[in-house]
C-alpha cells in the first residue's frame, strides 16, 4: 500500500508539474507575475492528494485501465494433490483447485521502501541542518538602534498594513537581507549595511522582505521543504520548486513596484543588483526568504522589473481563468488517486439498515476470515469481522456460478443441452477427463468447461455482464490466466451474499429458466425440509492454499438464508475448510444440519 501511494504521488506530481510548466509557457503573456506564482500552490494541493485517506476520496472505476493485473507475470499450473475432504460429506461437496504461480513482490517492495526511507532521512537531516543554521543566525542578531532606520521600517509596515511585531536586526553571518521565523519573525540585514546602502535601498529592502511576510511565504517554505522530503525521488519536484521560488521573488518584486512611483522602479532594480557583488555565490537557506539569488535568477528578475507594467483588468481576468483551468485539472486527478489508493479492492457501498455484528472467532480458530449471513425474512445481516467482509479478494471457483448463467443467457449452453465435449487434453482429476454438463461442471468445478464458456462469450460480453450485476471490481484485465483464479477479478464476502440474493430474486431480469437451472446445479443436499445450495472455491498460489470460499443459501419452509464464508491463511485455507466452518455455524444457528 505504501509503495502504491508513492507511485500514485510520483504520477500525479509529474503530470501536474508538466501541465503547469506547459501552461506557463503557452500562456506566459496572459498570466500576471502574481498568478504565475499562484499556479504553484495548485501543485502543493496536488501533492496532498495521494495521502488523503481512501474513505475521503470518491469511489469510482473511472480509471479502470490503470489497475493492472494483481498477478502480473504469473502463470497457471495444475495442483495434482488430491483435494482435502476435511471431514465433510464429499458425496456432494467437491473441492478441486489448480495452483497459480506468482512472483513474490515483498522483497522488491521492501527494497523500494528502504531506499525511500533512506532518502527521506538524508533530506530530513539537510532540512534540520538548515533550521540549525537559521538558529545560529538568530543568536548572532543584533538589534538595530538607528532611529531613522527603525522609523523607515515602521513606515514600510504601515504601508503594507502589517501590525504584527517583527524584529529587525543585523548579523555578520548574512550577506543578503533575509526573512525567517514562524512564531517570531525576523528581518535580518548584513552587518554595516548603512555604509553601502542608501535610504532608498533600505526602504526597498524592507518593502521586499515584508511582502514575503504579508503573503505567507515563510510557512510556504516549510511546506515546500516537507514535500521535497516526501517526493525527493522525483526530479520534477526539484525543478518545480526551483521555478516556484523564482516566481515568488518575481511576484514579490512586482508587489514592491506597485507600491513605488515610476521614478523609483529603476532604483529598486539597482538595489537588487547591489547584492551580486557582495555575494557572488550566495548561501541559500530553503527555510528563509532572501533578496539575493543566483546571477541567472537576478538577471531574469531585472528583466521583469525593467518591463514592469501594472496589470490590467483583462490580464487579471485571464490569469484567474487560467488558474481555474489548472485547478480543474488537479481536481480531475482525484478519481485516479481514489482508484490507486483503494486499488478498487474495498466494497464501500455496503450500508444496510440492520446489521448484527457477531463474534464467531471460535469457529475460525487460527484462520483470518469472515462470515456473512443475510436473513431474508428479517431483512438483516449477521456479520463476523466486518472489516474483512468488505475486502475484495479473488472469487476463485465461486465465480463459476455467474459464468454458467452468462453462458445460458448467450445460448452457448441451454437448459436442455449444456454438455461440452472433453477435447482429450489430460486433466489433473479423473472427473475432469470426460464430457461435462452444467451440473457436473459446477459440482466438480471443472475449469476447462468454464474457460470454454469464456472463450465463446468474449471479453466484451463478460465485461458487460459483470457491469450489469455489479460484480466486485469488474476487472478481467488479466489475459494470461483465468481472471477469476487468484488474478484481477475480486469480490468481497458481502457482495457475494448480495449477488446471491439478487440472483435468487432475479433482480437483473435474466431468463427465469436460466436462474432455475443454475440454482438446481448448485443444490448440494436436502433434509428435514431444508435445502442447501452452494459453491466452494480454493485459491492455490505457488502450491499453497491461501484462500477458501463457501457461498450459497439455505431454503427452509419459511425462510431463505444467504451466506458467504471466506478463510485465508499462508498455506492451509481451502473451500473445504470454509465449508466446515459454515456448516458448523448454520447448525448452531439451527438453520441447517447436515
Amino acid at each position: 500500500m505504501f509503495i502504491t501511494t508513492l507511485l500514485t504521488g510520483f504520477i500525479i506530481s509529474s503530470i501536474t508539474v508538466g501541465f503547469i510548466l506547459l501552461i506557463k509557457k503557452l500562456f506566459q503573456s496572459q498570466l500576471s507575475a502574481k498568478w504565475q506564482y499562484n499556479l504553484w500552490y495548485l501543485l502543493l494541493a496536488a501533492l496532498v492528494i495521494p495521502f488523503i485517506p481512501a474513505h475521503f476520496l470518491p469511489a469510482g472505476n473511472l480509471f479502470h485501465s490503470f489497475t493492472g493485473p494483481s498477478s502480473e507475470g504469473s502463470t497457471a499450473s495444475i495442483n495434482t494433490a488430491a483435494p482435502e475432504s476435511g471431514g465433510t460429506n464429499t458425496n456432494w461437496m467437491q473441492d478441486f483447485s489448480v495452483t497459480v504461480t506468482q512472483t513474490n513482490t515483498d522483497l522488491f517492495n521492501g527494497i523500494a521502501g528502504g531506499i525511500w526511507i533512506a532518502g527521506a532521512l538524508v533530506f530530513t537531516g539537510l532540512s534540520i541542518h538548515a533550521w540549525l543554521k537559521l538558529k545560529g543566525i538568530r543568536k548572532s542578531i543584533s538589534a538595530v538602534e538607528n532611529k531613522a532606520i527603525l522609523d523607515l521600517f515602521k513606515r514600510a509596515k504601515q504601508q503594507l498594513n502589517i501590525s504584527k511585531n517583527i524584529s529587525l536586526g543585523v548579523s555578520d553571518e548574512v550577506h543578503s537581507p533575509l526573512t525567517f521565523g514562524l512564531r517570531k519573525t525576523f528581518v535580518v540585514l548584513p552587518a554595516n549595511f548603512e555604509e553601502w546602502l542608501s535610504e532608498d535601498d533600505i526602504r526597498h529592502i524592507f518593502l521586499h522582505e515584508l511582502n514575503h511576510y504579508k503573503y505567507k511565504d515563510i510557512p510556504t517554505n516549510y511546506l515546500m521543504v516537507f514535500f521535497q522530503i516526501i517526493y525527493w525521488f522525483n526530479p520534477l519536484i526539484w525543478i518545480a520548486f526551483k521555478e516556484m521560488r523564482l516566481d515568488r521573488e518575481i511576484a514579490c518584486d512586482y508587489a514592491v513596484l506597485l507600491s513605488l512611483d515610476d521614478k523609483n522602479h529603476k532604483k529598486y532594480g539597482n538595489t537588487i543588483i547591489h547584492f551580486i557583488d557582495k555575494s557572488s555565490s550566495p548561501s541559500y537557506n530553503k527555510l528563509a526568504n532572501q533578496l539575493n539569488g543566483s546571477k541567472k535568477q537576478i538577471k531574469k528578475r531585472i528583466v521583469e522589473i525593467a518591463s514592469f507594467q501594472a496589470d490590467s483588468k483583462l490580464l487579471r481576468a485571464k490569469s484567474m481563468g487560467i488558474f481555474l483551468l489548472v485547478g480543474l485539472f488537479v481536481i480531475t486527478q482525484i478519481p485516479f488517486a481514489s482508484v490507486m489508493a483503494n486499488d478498487n479492492n474495498r466494497y464501500t457501498s455496503f450500508k444496510p439498515e440492520q446489521t448484527n455484528e457477531e463474534d464467531l472467532s471460535s469457529y475460525f480458530q487460527n484462520y483470518e476470515g469472515s462470515f456473512v449471513l443475510y436473513d431474508m425474512q428479517e431483512d438483516a445481516y449477521h456479520i463476523y469481522n466486518e472489516d474483512q467482509s468488505t475486502l475484495r479478494i479473488s472469487p476463485d471457483s465461486t465465480y463459476k456460478i455467474y459464468s454458467a448463467l452468462f453462458g445460458l443467457e448467450e445460448n452457448i449452453i441451454t437448459t436442455e443441452q449444456s454438455t461440452i465435449e472433453w477435447d482429450g487434453t489430460e486433466q489433473p482429476y479423473d472427473q475432469w477427463n470426460q464430457d461435462q454438463n452444467l451440473e457436473t461442471a459446477l459440482n466438480r468445478s471443472v475449469n476447462w468447461y468454464f474457460q470454454q464458456l469464456d472463450q465463446k462469450l468474449g471479453a466484451n460480453s463478460i465485461q458487460s455482464y459483470l457491469s450489469r450485476i455489479h460484480y466486485g471490481n469488474q476487472d478481467i484485465s488479466d489475459r494470461t490466466n483465468p481472471y477469476w483464479l487468484e488474478s484481477t477479478l475480486k469480490i468481497s464476502p458481502v457482495e457475494q451474499v448480495e449477488l446471491l440474493q439478487e440472483l435468487y430474486t432475479n433482480r437483473f431480469d435474466f431468463q427465469e429458466e436460466h436462474i432455475q437451472a443454475v440454482k438446481e446445479a448448485l443444490q448440494m443436499d436436502q433434509k428435514d425440509g431444508a435445502a442447501l445450495y452452494g459453491k466452494t472455491g480454493t485459491g492455490n498460489v505457488n502450491g499453497k492454499d491461501i484462500n477458501g470460499w463457501f457461498v450459497g443459501f439455505v431454503e427452509t419452509e419459511t425462510n431463505t438464508y444467504f451466506f458467504a464464508t471466506n478463510v485465508q491463511d499462508e498455506d492451509n485455507a481451502s473451500g473445504s475448510i470454509a465449508t466446515e466452518i459454515t456448516l458448523a455455524i448454520l447448525k448452531d444457528k439451527q438453520i441447517y444440519e447436515e
